[in-house]
């Protein structure tokens, strides 16, 4: 009898206990369950990668999850508490150190169920309570109270909570007496799983945010998923310009269809759009989407001598691949006339720039030669310019002063010791120099240009400086320089020939008749290695040999050959 007493009693309270726990279960609890869903994450091969929890912020698809969910993703998919699949479209944030991500899923309704986040930070000891992800209607959870209440960057909250977590329930909301999503539910990384587990602030999460550096970003790098762009026009154009080199074609051609379709007034983003689809396709039907962007950009621009300019040098830049079916009336004269309206509008420099280089492509040097020349007294004149008018005069055959004055102007643009960014002009006022007869001011060149590059350079640069050295009369650097040549490029017979004439110059024949024997060993018909042995052997006074490889020389076809055995051999 006292044991079916016994029995009872505990009956009865168990019987309280859990009346009193469904008690505790605030009312809301039900509903806001709809806000959290499953997340299922696919790798590159697209297969699943690893499946977790989140949740909705906002009713237009804004939802929040843990990083360590999307790492290495490539694509994800959310399920609804109602059994509901939909694609994740952007990532709007994420930070690896928090390990939280925020990011925004296609809703197939107009809204979805939602979480509001808390406007204040939880206190020591309030109850919370963790929603799990559940496709039933229940009012389960699991409760807890605040442990610790910490800060972080000033304003945001992290809590050590005074609960048991289970493993599938990491990310899932972490919620406050009034219904108020508070945290992100995070396990313990201690030895206290049992009794300890940690939420970061829903605050935090909601200010992540893309900015337009977020290409750099170590965490986002790691997410394959598209990223949104960020809240501003300006930032969305710096963001576009950081991702031009980092993504793929076609990823960065979706970047440019959300920015059109987030700006519809910018011209900018019609602009980079057309420039980047001429830059994938030359095919008329891609280039008739071209112009329909530059249209639109016209359209909605307040500077249409921008987009005259901007028509222009891709219609320009498009002639200069030769196209061998043109595109309608995409020819020099068409980007002429588009540049005109442009300088119509405003004569800018770059303009008159541009209209140079169109003119220079049509042959027409002296309109050129009278752009490049504005361009050259304005504000934008740089080493580019007055190259563009150095070899724009040289072409016209204007006096090689005259073409050396504006290498000169070129060049004193760079400040020294020179970099990369000077060496093509140095190269090039090396060659104007060696036209004009100074070649020890072109080895200077030479020598500058060999600095610039850090001795990053081939085997025509070291026969280009062997002939500026030989017309220096600096026959031991000239003889330093083919050697190197060879060196570099064996197989090159002018340079072994170059280097016996050195040689012949400087009295060494036998050193040239063995050089040239090297030289007939790559080519057996080389010519010119026989001429340039029946000199070495004049030089020896060996005049039976001299006059056996000058007839070798004309029997290969020598065409320089005829007076030295005039000379030599009757």
């Amino acid at each position: 009898m006292r044991k079916m007493r016994f029995l009872c009693v505990i009956a009865f309270l168990l019987c309280l206990c859990m009346q009193k726990g469904m008690a505790q279960v605030p009312k809301w609890v039900e509903k806001a369950k709809q806000a959290v869903f499953s997340v299922i994450t696919y790798d590159k091969s697209d297969k699943i990668l690893n499946t977790g929890n989140g949740f909705f912020v906002s009713e237009d698809g804004i939802a929040l999850s843990d990083f360590s969910l999307f790492k290495g993703a490539n694509r994800a998919v959310i399920i609804t508490a109602k059994g509901e699949q939909m694609p994740v479209v952007a990532i709007l944030g994420a930070d690896d150190m928090y390990d939280v991500v925020k990011f925004r899923v296609d809703i197939t309704s107009k809204k979805v169920p939602m979480l509001v986040p808390a406007t204040t930070p939880a206190a020591i000891g309030a109850s919370v309570y963790v929603l799990p992800y559940s496709t039933q209607k229940d009012r389960t959870c699991s409760t807890g109270h605040v442990k610790v209440a910490d800060t972080f960057s000033g304003k945001y909250s992290y809590y050590t909570l005074d609960m048991h977590l289970k493993e599938k329930m990491v990310s899932c909301p972490v919620m406050n007496e009034e219904g108020q999503v508070l945290a992100l539910a995070q396990k313990s990384s201690g030895q206290d799983t049992a009794t300890i587990c940690y939420g970061v602030g829903a605050d935090y999460v909601m200010s992540l945010s893309i900015t337009p550096f977020a290409y750099s970003d170590i965490a986002l790098q790691q997410i394959g998923i598209k990223k949104a762009l960020p809240d501003t026009e300006e930032q969305a154009l710096v963001f576009l310009y950081m991702a031009s080199s980092q993504l793929s074609p076609e990823k960065y051609a979706q970047a440019l269809d959300d920015f059109v379709a987030a700006y519809p007034e910018s011209a900018d983003g019609y602009i980079r759009r057309a420039t980047n689809r001429m830059q994938l396709s030359q095919e008329h039907a891609s280039i008739d989407k071209v112009v329909a962007d530059l249209d639109e950009a016209l359209k909605v621009t307040n500077s249409k001598d921008d987009v005259y300019y901007n028509r222009a040098k891709l219609i320009y830049n498009y002639n200069l691949t030769a196209p061998k079916d043109p595109y309608q009336d995409w020819s020099y004269d068409k980007a002429l006339t588009e540049i005109g309206e442009a300088i119509a509008i405003r004569p800018l420099p770059v303009y008159m720039q541009l209209k140079g280089d169109i003119l220079f492509a049509k042959q027409d040097y002296e309109g050129a030669l009278s752009c490049y020349q504005v361009v050259d007294t304005s504000s934008i004149a740089s080493p580019v310019t007055f190259f563009s008018t150095a070899r724009t005069k040289e072409l016209l055959k204007a006096p090689v002063e005259e073409v050396l004055a504006l290498m000169d102007s070129c060049v004193s643009r760079f400040s020294k010791p020179y970099t990369e960014d000077a060496a093509p002009y140095l190269l090039e006022r090396a060659r104007v120099l060696m036209n004009a007869d100074k070649a020890r001011l072109a080895m200077a060149d030479y020598d500058a240009y060999y600095d610039a590059v850090k001795g990053n350079v081939n085997d025509v640069f070291f026969y280009y400086r062997e002939q500026a050295a030989m017309k220096s009369r600096q026959y031991q650097r000239a003889l330093d320089d083919i050697a190197k040549a060879i060196e570099l490029n064996p197989k090159d017979v002018t340079y072994r020939a170059e280097y016996a004439v050195i040689n012949i110059r400087v009295g060494r024949s036998d050193e040239a008749v063995k050089i040239l024997q090297e030289a007939l060993k790559v080519d057996a018909n080389y010519a010119e290695a026989y001429r340039l042995m029946g000199l070495a052997y004049v030089q020896l006074k060996q005049k039976e040999q001299a006059c056996t490889s000058f007839a070798k020389a004309k029997e290969m076809g020598d065409p320089n050959v005829d007076a030295l055995i005039e000379k030599y051999c009757k």
